[in-house]
């Protein structure tokens, strides 16, 4: 059976072309054009590990986990929730997010200088107070240091879980050091360089994080409303089920999110194999023209 359309483009090409634009948004082709086509030196070469680990399929997992974890800080998600505008434009949020991993990932050394400016100018910016009168600076080195710990880590979980070559420990370590390089250019002190640095700063912060009402509001739509067509619910339940699997025990208890074990691993993380097998053969053609499906 030829999966091809009257028109000759193929099955895999439209879904890839549909994931792209919704991941990318309508600036996504021109945007991935200058990443990848502006010569230039690079913060991170071919082999490092920070291009493997953000152009494979198990972003999707990761990034959504990234989201539910760093929402335990009370200061982070009060941020968020007062100026990130998340609800009213979420994907317009993803997609900034994905062309800023794009540019810092593979674009040229002077863009991803640029990129960090730029975030660390709205960062000075966003100041308020949480509902329990706490105040907040989102430029905070602390602060941000906890999204970013919380970030990498769910990264590399989800990588060493799903994706297609997962890393050796020292490629872990290093993934960890490429990092920090672009944790520097935030703002964020002395991050991480290694995953035994990594595990131990997560643990350091777990003094201080805890799910709020509106941690648990934000997750509740992130994972139960989505604003998603009926055709895409289903596979989004998967990708949901299994961010939620690659939490940190104390963190899904925390967000009360049930995880029974037999069912995570009978059912769950064999959809979230598939989910990305899926999502790597659909992106594909448009990663060997690119060489990142991130942007």
């Amino acid at each position: 059976m030829r999966l091809t359309g009257p028109d000759g483009a193929g099955v895999r090409e439209r879904l890839g072309s549909a994931l792209f634009s919704r991941v990318a948004g309508p600036e996504g082709p021109k945007n991935r054009a200058r990443i990848h086509g502006t010569p230039g030196p690079r913060w991170f070469g071919p082999d490092r590990p920070i291009r493997r680990v953000h152009g494979d399929a198990s972003m999707f997992i990761g990034g959504l986990s990234a989201l539910l974890l760093q929402s335990l800080h009370p200061l982070a998600m009060a941020a968020v929730s007062a100026h990130s505008g998340f609800r009213g434009d979420p994907w317009g949020r993803l997609q900034r997010t994905s062309t800023f991993l794009a540019v810092t990932t593979y674009g040229t050394a002077e863009s991803a200088q640029e990129a960090c400016d730029r975030v660390r100018a709205v960062h000075e910016r966003v100041r308020g107070a949480t509902s329990e009168g706490t105040a907040y600076h989102a430029a905070d080195p602390h602060l941000l240091g906890w999204v970013h710990v919380a970030e990498i880590d769910s990264f590399l979980r989800a990588h060493q879980r799903y994706g297609a070559r997962p890393l050796s420990a020292a490629g872990c370590d290093a993934y960890v050091a490429d990092t920090a390089r672009v944790a520097t250019a935030l703002g964020v002190l002395d991050p991480p360089t290694n995953r035994a640095e990594l595990t131990e700063r997560l643990a350091e912060y777990r003094g201080e994080v805890r799910a709020t009402p509106e941690a648990r509001d934000a997750a509740r739509f992130l994972l139960l409303n989505p604003p998603l067509p009926l055709v895409a619910r289903l596979p989004y339940g998967v990708l949901a089920a299994n961010a939620v699997s690659l939490l940190p025990a104390w963190a899904a208890a925390e967000l009360r999110l049930p995880r029974p074990q037999l069912v995570d691993s009978v059912c769950v993380r064999p959809l979230g194999f598939a989910f990305t097998s899926a999502v790597r053969w659909a992106m594909e053609p448009s990663r060997r023209r690119t060489a990142a499906p991130v942007a």
